[in-house]
């Protein structure tokens, strides 16, 4: 499979170049790589620009070419670009694996109208722990009645832009999908006072360098459940990712997660 990346010059950007590069059973390579126009990576050798040996590969600037030739895409990026991207996608029928987090009701439409014409993975977290957490909070929450609160905590490096986290969302959304609740509907960020019946809370965490922590409360009365997930190396999302890119090659056009990928259906 060949594989493109965009965002070359992030720090996932890298960890992606890095995990393709590493890959030795031959079912994947790497195809090609961009980063932003005027970027300082454009032009030079992805392999050393991810701390590898020169790999023959240079990084280039434009999208339209990676997506028309590349069979896969792994996105890591902003919400404006993804949305950008999976219109691309949709014209050279590129697998889009989508990382990107932060996304508005509007992108999200974007992103579906792209899969009817080519499969795009989509998931706020490719770490495949995360997603069978998730698979385990919609579990919990489909057995527990309306009695038992929801909070999900979170916690990341001081540098992380949105809050909640993408994969906070993507618990809470399990949360809810359990429940059989409206999520926008219950979903309680910004709280002053009492606790509202039936919220799912969240309450974030900035600091140091984290990659990423996650827990699940759910909170009975007399008894209290935790689930949790902590992630200590980003290369368990650029390791989903690229499993992600594998499943999705030769799939009809939709709009998939990381649930698909992993079976958690």
């Amino acid at each position: 499979m060949k594989l493109g990346i965009t965002g070359a010059a992030g720090r996932m950007g890298r960890m992606l170049i890095q995990t393709v590069l590493d890959v030795t059973d031959g079912s994947v390579v790497l195809h090609g790589a961009i980063a932003n126009e005027g970027s300082a990576a454009v032009g030079q050798d992805a392999g050393l620009l991810a701390g590898r040996a020169a790999c023959g590969v240079t990084v280039g600037d434009d999208p339209v070419q990676l997506f028309a030739t590349a069979d896969a895409v792994v996105d890591f990026t902003r919400p404006e670009a993804s949305v950008r991207f999976s219109a691309l996608a949709a014209q050279g029928k590129a697998v889009h694996v989508v990382g990107t987090t932060g996304f508005s009701a509007e992108d999200l439409a974007a992103l579906g109208r792209a899969a009817r014409h080519t499969p795009v993975v989509q998931s706020y977290n490719m770490g495949l722990g995360i997603n069978v957490l998730a698979a385990l909070v919609r579990q919990a929450a489909r057995a527990l009645d309306a009695g038992w609160d929801i909070e999900v905590v979170e916690m990341h490096h001081r540098h992380k832009i949105d809050a909640p986290s993408g994969t906070a969302i993507l618990l809470g959304r399990a949360a809810a999908e359990g429940r059989g609740v409206d999520f926008d509907a219950a979903r309680a960020v910004d709280r002053d006072g009492r606790r509202p019946d039936g919220a799912i809370g969240f309450a974030t965490l900035r600091g140091g360098d984290v990659v990423g922590e996650h827990t699940v409360i759910l909170a009975g009365a007399g008894e209290r459940i935790e689930l949790a997930h902590r992630a200590t190396d980003r290369g368990i999302f650029a390791r989903g990712a690229l499993k992600a890119a594998l499943w999705g090659r030769g799939r009809a056009p939709g709009l998939y997660s990381m649930t698909d990928v992993l079976g958690l259906g």
